[in-house]
């Protein structure tokens, strides 16, 4: 027999009934039934009940086990006592009845349970990461991730992609985001920097000829963290073909993103055929560029109504030409109390409040808005809207560039309060037509509005004879549940546009060629039309895993203060190590 099992703690059946065995795993559950004890033993593969009374030769060793010793148990398979079966498990029908124990590991108190899915807190948790993987859910959601990134390996492969290793020490660039930057002793007073994206690398690829690229990268970004991001690191299937107009890339993907969801969504229906929304359109039915299209709730613009009525503040407001009305529908929303809150709820938010029309029996429009602007323009407001008896809507006005979040901050808030949003069910989309730029009030310029290395639609006549802020790009996201999941484009591939792309949001030539020179460099040799996407791995198995926290499928995740507190990175480092970087340390005072 193998030194330490004949079989894992998950395979045994009834068809083993009668054998000897021997197992070893973590004493999960330990009690005493009136003498007898029951061991639960759990291993990586499932869970066995094992056995031990007074006449057990093992008995003596079973009373000294505690929870989470690590031990072998050699025993004889035999079916449960009628009743005591428990068909929640592969193994209930059987257990094993101990004849010998063999202490292999055995465990100091615990800092936190590992039997049940209790709270615990989160400073714990990752110090004990390897005590918290043990838990049953978290064990479990690392399993599903390994199998998700299976299931994209496959599909992508399916399509034609092969899998390519771009390099991980590389040149800062200006991806969004601040870099991670490792300094060069061979090269003192330099640095490298750790990829955010492989983007270049990536892009490179199609230049060198090769057609459809894929990988399962890590990136890295000195960000602040938030629960739908990791600090520091996460993993995205990134992607590029040649020889590709917008419509090929989703025609690609669509379907690998669609199977992996419906290969582990547990029978939750999964969007097929994905709507295509336009950037500017998702602003304006749902108030975000990531909709949750499972909130059933559109937006509406109601100006009209509004206009010279007797509510005078939106009649105001509405003399200046860029200035709207949005309507957000509260299908059985249309109680005092439920608007009340709803309006309290905006006060909180920042916001002077929330205006509200109440439809009642009757059909009349009750409410403050109702009163001032009359049952004529009330009634008109309910029919554009599609609302009934018991309903109600909530108004914002003003310019929507500036008031286009609240909104869509309401409108998910109205979903959650009414009971509107279904949870069981995936919806997918891809949001299209993003802007090139944006303004940047801090800095007030022109900035890029996504990614640098897209396509402007119109491409160079676009650059050079249009408002930067009114060109579109080939740039799409794909959206899931109100989470943005996936982001690409159609590049830039011709040299000139690349500069004069640059140029518009404030980068000289020069400084182009030098940040992107390889880039730069390959485009003067025959650059093929091209473009990708990258998904991120981390927010899909999230979705997948039922879960709002990335720490929650992820192994060894760093803290709110990106800090691991399980191998207490960062960490300082010695005057020797400074010395051969050559690097004088210049901390802020304390």
């Amino acid at each position: 027999m193998h030194r330490y099992r004949s079989h894992t703690c998950g395979a045994l059946r009834e068809s083993h009934i009668g054998q000897t065995v021997r197992l070893s795993g973590w004493c999960h559950r330990i009690r005493d039934h009136g003498g007898v004890l029951f061991i639960d033993l759990r291993d990586h593969y499932g869970l066995t009940q094992c056995v031990a009374d007074p006449d057990s030769p093992a008995f003596n060793d079973a009373e000294k086990l505690r929870s989470e010793w690590v031990v072998r148990i050699d025993g004889k398979v035999r079916r449960r006592p009628a009743g005591t079966e428990n068909p929640e498990l592969p193994t209930g029908a059987v257990e094993v009845y101990i004849s010998e124990i063999e202490v292999l590991g055995p465990s100091g108190e615990l800092p936190l349970p590992v039997f049940g899915e209790q709270e615990y807190p989160e400073d714990i948790r990752l110090k004990y990461r390897f005590l918290d993987l043990r838990r049953e859910k978290l064990h479990q959601n690392i399993m599903t991730r390994g199998a998700i990134i299976d299931s994209m390996r496959k599909r992508m492969k399916e399509q034609g992609f092969f899998e390519f290793q771009t390099p991980i020490l590389t040149a800062s660039s200006p991806e969004g985001a601040r870099d991670f930057l490792v300094p060069s002793r061979i090269h003192p007073g330099r640095f490298y920097a750790l990829p955010q994206a492989p983007q270049q690398y990536k892009q490179l690829l199609m230049m060198s000829g090769f057609d459809r690229y894929f990988q399962i990268a890590p990136c890295f970004r000195d960000e602040d963290p938030r629960a739908d991001r990791l600090p520091g690191e996460f993993y995205q299937l990134d992607v590029e073909m040649s020889f590709v107009t917008q419509d090929d890339v989703f025609a690609a993907m669509e379907p690998v993103i669609t199977g992996v969801f419906e290969d582990f969504a547990k029978g939750k229906p999964v969007t097929k055929g994905w709507p295509r929304i336009p950037f500017a359109e998702a602003l304006r039915k749902y108030g975000s560029d990531k909709p949750d299209l499972r909130n059933p709730i559109v937006m509406q613009d109601v100006s009209e109504h509004f206009r010279g009525s007797g509510f005078k503040v939106f009649a105001r407001m509405l003399e200046e030409p860029k200035n709207q009305v949005w309507a957000i529908p509260g299908p059985t929303g249309g109680s005092r109390a439920f608007c009340d809150r709803m309006n309290s709820w905006a006060q909180g938010e920042g916001q002077p409040g929330l205006g509200y029309i109440m439809w009642r029996e009757g059909g009349e429009g009750a409410g403050p808005l109702a009163n001032n602007i009359g049952p004529e323009r009330t009634a008109a407001i309910r029919a554009q809207l599609g609302l009934k008896e018991g309903d109600a809507a909530f108004f914002v006005a003003g310019d929507p560039d500036k008031f286009w979040k609240f909104s869509g901050l309401a409108r998910s808030k109205l979903g959650e309060e009414l009971n509107l949003i279904d949870r069981d069910r995936f919806e997918l989309a891809w949001v299209v037509d993003f802007p090139m730029y944006e303004y940047n009030e801090e800095d007030k310029k022109v900035d890029f509005s996504h990614n640098p290395f897209s396509m402007p639609q119109g491409g160079l006549d676009a650059l050079k004879s249009q408002d930067p802020l009114t060109i579109k790009a080939f740039q799409y996201d794909i959206t899931c549940n109100g989470y943005e999941i996936a982001s690409g484009g159609i590049r830039n591939h011709r040299p000139e546009a690349m500069v004069k792309a640059f140029e518009i949001a404030g980068y000289g030539e020069n400084e182009v060629v030098e940040r992107f020179g390889g880039m730069y460099r390959a485009f003067q040799y025959g650059a093929p039309p091209h473009g990708g996407m990258a998904a991120g791995v981390d927010r899909i198995v999230m979705l997948l895993c039922g879960t709002t926290n990335l720490r929650e499928i992820s192994l060894f995740p760093m803290n709110q203060r990106a800090e691991d507190l399980l191998m207490g990175a960062p960490s300082e480092v010695t005057a020797k190590q400074l010395r051969e970087l050559h690097i004088r340390l210049n901390l802020p005072q304390t």
